[in-house]
Protein backbone atom coordinates (compact mmCIF):
# COMPACT_ATOMS: atom_id res chain seq x y z
CA UNK A 1 0.00 0.00 0.00
CA UNK A 2 1.17 3.33 -1.03
CA UNK A 3 1.73 5.88 1.95
CA UNK A 4 -0.47 8.15 0.25
CA UNK A 5 -3.10 5.57 0.59
CA UNK A 6 -2.02 4.55 3.92
CA UNK A 7 -3.15 8.60 4.96
CA UNK A 8 -6.02 8.69 3.09
CA UNK A 9 -6.98 5.63 5.39
CA UNK A 10 -5.83 6.94 8.76
CA UNK A 11 -9.08 7.90 11.05
CA UNK A 12 -9.26 11.27 11.84
CA UNK A 13 -8.11 12.25 15.68
CA UNK A 14 -10.89 12.45 18.11
CA UNK A 15 -11.28 15.05 21.23
CA UNK A 16 -12.65 15.05 24.02
CA UNK A 17 -15.03 17.78 24.24
CA UNK A 18 -17.57 19.11 27.07
CA UNK A 19 -21.13 21.15 26.02
CA UNK A 20 -19.97 24.45 24.99
CA UNK A 21 -16.89 23.81 23.53
CA UNK A 22 -15.84 25.35 20.14
CA UNK A 23 -15.33 22.51 17.26
CA UNK A 24 -15.27 24.66 14.16
CA UNK A 25 -15.84 27.33 12.30
CA UNK A 26 -17.16 27.73 9.02
CA UNK A 27 -19.52 25.10 6.28
CA UNK A 28 -19.55 21.38 7.99
CA UNK A 29 -21.67 18.69 7.92
CA UNK A 30 -23.07 17.62 11.18
CA UNK A 31 -23.38 14.04 11.41
CA UNK A 32 -24.66 13.81 14.79
CA UNK A 33 -27.16 16.86 14.61
CA UNK A 34 -28.77 15.76 18.91
CA UNK A 35 -25.00 16.22 20.08
CA UNK A 36 -23.88 18.98 17.83
CA UNK A 37 -25.07 22.61 17.37
CA UNK A 38 -24.35 25.16 15.13
CA UNK A 39 -24.57 29.44 15.74
CA UNK A 40 -23.93 31.28 13.08
CA UNK A 41 -20.48 30.18 11.33
CA UNK A 42 -19.82 28.71 14.90
CA UNK A 43 -20.52 24.34 15.83
CA UNK A 44 -20.48 23.93 19.86
CA UNK A 45 -20.71 20.57 21.41
CA UNK A 46 -24.23 19.91 23.18
CA UNK A 47 -23.01 16.91 25.34
CA UNK A 48 -19.55 15.16 26.83
CA UNK A 49 -17.90 13.13 23.92
CA UNK A 50 -15.35 12.37 21.21
CA UNK A 51 -15.38 14.27 18.51
CA UNK A 52 -13.84 14.17 15.09
CA UNK A 53 -13.66 17.58 12.71
CA UNK A 54 -12.71 16.19 8.99
CA UNK A 55 -11.40 19.37 7.53
CA UNK A 56 -11.46 17.79 4.49
CA UNK A 57 -14.74 15.93 3.94
CA UNK A 58 -16.05 19.15 5.85
CA UNK A 59 -17.99 17.05 8.85
CA UNK A 60 -18.49 17.08 12.56
CA UNK A 61 -19.33 13.93 14.41
CA UNK A 62 -19.75 14.00 18.44
CA UNK A 63 -20.29 10.79 19.79
CA UNK A 64 -21.97 10.90 23.66
CA UNK A 65 -19.84 9.75 26.89
CA UNK A 66 -23.10 10.42 28.66
CA UNK A 67 -26.58 10.00 28.45
CA UNK A 68 -29.55 8.19 28.50
CA UNK A 69 -31.12 5.72 26.44
CA UNK A 70 -33.48 6.39 23.77
CA UNK A 71 -35.42 3.73 21.55
CA UNK A 72 -34.80 3.02 17.51
CA UNK A 73 -37.18 0.65 15.77
CA UNK A 74 -35.07 -3.31 15.84
CA UNK A 75 -33.30 -2.10 19.05
CA UNK A 76 -32.15 -5.13 20.84
CA UNK A 77 -32.79 -4.55 24.55
CA UNK A 78 -32.53 -6.08 27.91
CA UNK A 79 -35.97 -5.72 29.56
CA UNK A 80 -37.44 -5.95 33.26
CA UNK A 81 -40.71 -7.03 34.04
CA UNK A 82 -41.96 -4.50 36.20
CA UNK A 83 -45.77 -4.94 36.52
CA UNK A 84 -48.37 -7.50 34.97
CA UNK A 85 -51.57 -6.14 33.36
CA UNK A 86 -54.17 -8.33 32.69
CA UNK A 87 -52.89 -8.78 28.40
CA UNK A 88 -49.86 -6.95 28.95
CA UNK A 89 -46.48 -6.73 31.00
CA UNK A 90 -44.61 -3.55 31.38
CA UNK A 91 -41.06 -3.47 31.05
CA UNK A 92 -38.36 -1.18 31.92
CA UNK A 93 -35.81 -1.11 29.09
CA UNK A 94 -34.29 2.57 30.71
CA UNK A 95 -35.88 3.91 28.37
CA UNK A 96 -37.52 8.01 29.56
CA UNK A 97 -40.96 5.58 29.40
CA UNK A 98 -41.61 2.03 29.87
CA UNK A 99 -42.05 -0.79 27.05
CA UNK A 100 -45.16 -2.69 26.88
CA UNK A 101 -45.05 -6.57 26.16
CA UNK A 102 -48.05 -7.51 25.05
CA UNK A 103 -49.06 -11.46 26.31
CA UNK A 104 -49.95 -12.33 22.33
CA UNK A 105 -46.57 -11.97 21.31
CA UNK A 106 -44.71 -13.36 23.86
CA UNK A 107 -47.03 -16.62 24.37
CA UNK A 108 -47.66 -16.22 20.10
CA UNK A 109 -51.21 -17.10 21.13
CA UNK A 110 -54.67 -14.93 22.40
CA UNK A 111 -54.52 -14.90 26.27
CA UNK A 112 -57.55 -15.49 28.17
CA UNK A 113 -57.43 -12.98 31.30
CA UNK A 114 -60.42 -15.22 33.32
CA UNK A 115 -58.89 -18.35 33.08
CA UNK A 116 -54.73 -18.05 33.19
CA UNK A 117 -52.04 -15.28 35.44
CA UNK A 118 -49.60 -13.67 33.21
CA UNK A 119 -47.25 -14.05 35.97
CA UNK A 120 -47.61 -17.75 35.71
CA UNK A 121 -45.12 -16.74 32.10
CA UNK A 122 -43.41 -13.72 32.80
CA UNK A 123 -43.14 -11.96 36.82
CA UNK A 124 -42.30 -8.96 38.04
CA UNK A 125 -38.22 -8.88 38.11
CA UNK A 126 -38.06 -11.06 35.26
CA UNK A 127 -35.71 -10.22 32.64
CA UNK A 128 -36.32 -10.85 28.80
CA UNK A 129 -33.99 -10.14 25.70
CA UNK A 130 -36.36 -8.43 22.96
CA UNK A 131 -36.48 -5.46 20.17
CA UNK A 132 -38.05 -2.76 19.57
CA UNK A 133 -41.25 -3.17 17.73
CA UNK A 134 -42.87 0.42 17.33
CA UNK A 135 -41.74 3.77 19.09
CA UNK A 136 -42.51 7.07 17.49
CA UNK A 137 -42.85 9.09 20.32
CA UNK A 138 -46.10 9.44 20.79
CA UNK A 139 -46.52 6.55 22.80
CA UNK A 140 -44.66 4.11 25.25
CA UNK A 141 -42.71 1.87 22.96
CA UNK A 142 -44.04 -1.42 21.93
CA UNK A 143 -41.28 -4.38 22.06
CA UNK A 144 -41.65 -8.08 20.83
CA UNK A 145 -39.93 -11.22 22.01
CA UNK A 146 -40.76 -12.82 18.68
CA UNK A 147 -37.54 -14.10 16.83
CA UNK A 148 -34.58 -15.90 17.40
CA UNK A 149 -32.10 -15.71 20.78
CA UNK A 150 -35.47 -13.52 22.06
CA UNK A 151 -37.13 -14.04 25.03
CA UNK A 152 -36.96 -15.18 28.98
CA UNK A 153 -33.67 -14.90 30.20
CA UNK A 154 -33.25 -18.29 32.54
CA UNK A 155 -29.44 -18.40 32.95
CA UNK A 156 -26.57 -15.66 33.23
CA UNK A 157 -25.73 -11.97 35.00
CA UNK A 158 -27.11 -9.16 34.10
CA UNK A 159 -24.58 -6.25 33.61
CA UNK A 160 -25.36 -2.24 33.28
CA UNK A 161 -23.26 0.07 31.52
CA UNK A 162 -23.85 3.81 29.83
CA UNK A 163 -26.07 2.99 27.17
CA UNK A 164 -23.60 5.42 25.11
CA UNK A 165 -20.83 2.96 25.95
CA UNK A 166 -22.70 0.21 24.03
CA UNK A 167 -20.83 0.38 20.79
CA UNK A 168 -17.17 0.70 22.27
CA UNK A 169 -18.12 -2.61 24.07
CA UNK A 170 -19.41 -4.41 20.96
CA UNK A 171 -16.43 -2.57 18.94
CA UNK A 172 -16.06 -1.95 15.06
CA UNK A 173 -17.73 -4.91 13.37
CA UNK A 174 -17.93 -6.95 16.86
CA UNK A 175 -14.35 -6.58 17.41
CA UNK A 176 -14.35 -5.79 21.20
CA UNK A 177 -17.30 -8.13 21.97
CA UNK A 178 -15.07 -10.77 19.91
CA UNK A 179 -12.39 -10.40 22.36
CA UNK A 180 -14.48 -10.91 25.21
CA UNK A 181 -16.00 -13.61 24.38
CA UNK A 182 -12.79 -15.14 22.71
CA UNK A 183 -10.38 -14.61 26.08
CA UNK A 184 -13.33 -15.75 28.27
CA UNK A 185 -15.08 -18.33 26.50
CA UNK A 186 -18.18 -16.51 27.71
CA UNK A 187 -21.34 -15.63 25.63
CA UNK A 188 -22.44 -11.75 25.50
CA UNK A 189 -25.94 -10.35 24.47
CA UNK A 190 -25.49 -6.57 24.29
CA UNK A 191 -28.64 -4.68 24.42
CA UNK A 192 -28.65 -1.02 23.18
CA UNK A 193 -30.24 -0.55 26.30
CA UNK A 194 -27.06 -0.70 27.96
CA UNK A 195 -27.87 -3.66 29.94
CA UNK A 196 -25.72 -7.00 29.28
CA UNK A 197 -26.57 -10.53 29.68
CA UNK A 198 -23.31 -12.57 30.54
CA UNK A 199 -23.52 -16.54 30.56
CA UNK A 200 -19.92 -17.75 31.66
CA UNK A 201 -18.24 -21.44 32.42
CA UNK A 202 -17.38 -20.76 35.73
CA UNK A 203 -17.43 -17.45 38.51
CA UNK A 204 -13.96 -16.70 37.86
CA UNK A 205 -14.60 -16.08 34.08
CA UNK A 206 -17.84 -14.32 34.96
CA UNK A 207 -16.30 -11.85 37.28
CA UNK A 208 -13.07 -11.32 34.65
CA UNK A 209 -15.26 -11.01 31.73
CA UNK A 210 -17.55 -8.07 33.75
CA UNK A 211 -14.39 -6.55 35.38
CA UNK A 212 -13.18 -6.17 31.77
CA UNK A 213 -17.06 -4.59 30.70
CA UNK A 214 -16.77 -1.53 33.94
CA UNK A 215 -12.96 -1.34 32.63
CA UNK A 216 -14.59 -0.83 28.39
CA UNK A 217 -16.79 1.87 30.10
CA UNK A 218 -14.15 3.88 32.00
CA UNK A 219 -11.88 4.18 29.12
CA UNK A 220 -13.99 4.31 26.73
CA UNK A 221 -12.60 7.58 25.51
CA UNK A 222 -9.17 6.05 25.23
CA UNK A 223 -7.60 4.33 22.00
CA UNK A 224 -5.54 1.06 22.25
CA UNK A 225 -7.95 -0.08 24.36
CA UNK A 226 -8.50 -3.55 22.83
CA UNK A 227 -5.08 -4.35 22.94
CA UNK A 228 -5.20 -3.31 27.04
CA UNK A 229 -8.52 -5.79 27.63
CA UNK A 230 -6.64 -8.64 25.91
CA UNK A 231 -3.60 -7.83 28.62
CA UNK A 232 -5.81 -7.35 31.19
CA UNK A 233 -7.87 -10.59 30.74
CA UNK A 234 -4.71 -12.48 30.38
CA UNK A 235 -3.54 -10.77 33.38
CA UNK A 236 -6.51 -12.07 35.73
CA UNK A 237 -6.59 -15.37 34.13
CA UNK A 238 -2.66 -15.98 35.35
CA UNK A 239 -3.69 -14.32 38.63
CA UNK A 240 -6.66 -16.55 39.64
CA UNK A 241 -4.68 -19.69 38.57
CA UNK A 242 -6.77 -20.15 35.75
CA UNK A 243 -4.21 -20.42 33.23
CA UNK A 244 -0.30 -20.45 33.97
CA UNK A 245 2.15 -17.57 34.31
CA UNK A 246 4.52 -16.49 31.50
Amino acid sequence: MSEEGSKKREEKPRTLVAPGDLLARGEYKILTPTTVQRRGDSYYALVVGLATVDDEAKTIKLIPLQGPYYPSVDDLVIGIVRSIGLTSWEVDIRAPSPAILYASDYLGRPVNPARESLSDYLDVGDVIIAKIQVFDRTRDPLITTRGKGLGKVTTGAVVEISPVKVPRVIGKKGSMQSVLEGETGCRLVVGRNGRIVVNCPNKDLEEIVVLAIRKIEAEAHTTGLTDRIKEFILTEKVRRGLIGGR
